[in-house]
């Protein structure tokens, strides 16, 4: 059974950073195309960055030099290090893994007030 379990979100001050990881399970994610999305309340769910199974990243303008996609394929994980975080980055965020079949996780709130 696959499974992208996402963890790390939480409430941050504007301006702080966050760390969100997705750990899969049931699949090899060095051959998957692996990304993160967010959805905002009231919005669409959006991509914001893309990784590629050779590591070649894309990210959404909105996010780009403030958030960057990694992934750890020893340990079948992807990360989403977010610095200087905005209000508007309030969303909960997803990880999907892309192959012939789309994944979802079920997502983790990141919340950014003061």
């Amino acid at each position: 059974q696959v499974q992208l379990v996402e963890s790390g979100g939480g409430l941050v001050q504007p301006g702080g950073s966050l760390r969100l990881s997705c750990a899969a399970s049931g699949i090899d994610s060095r051959l998957y195309a692996m990304a993160w999305y967010r959805q905002a309340p009231g919005k669409q769910r959006e991509l914001i960055a893309h990784i590629t199974p050779g590591g070649t990243t894309n990210y959404a303008l909105f996010v780009r030099g403030r958030f960057t996609i990694s992934r750890d394929n020893a340990k079948n994980t992807v990360y989403l290090q977010m610095n200087s975080l905005k209000t508007e980055d309030t969303a909960v965020y997803y990880c999907s893994a892309a192959r012939t079949t789309n994944y979802w996780g079920k997502g983790t709130l990141v919340t950014v007030s003061s």
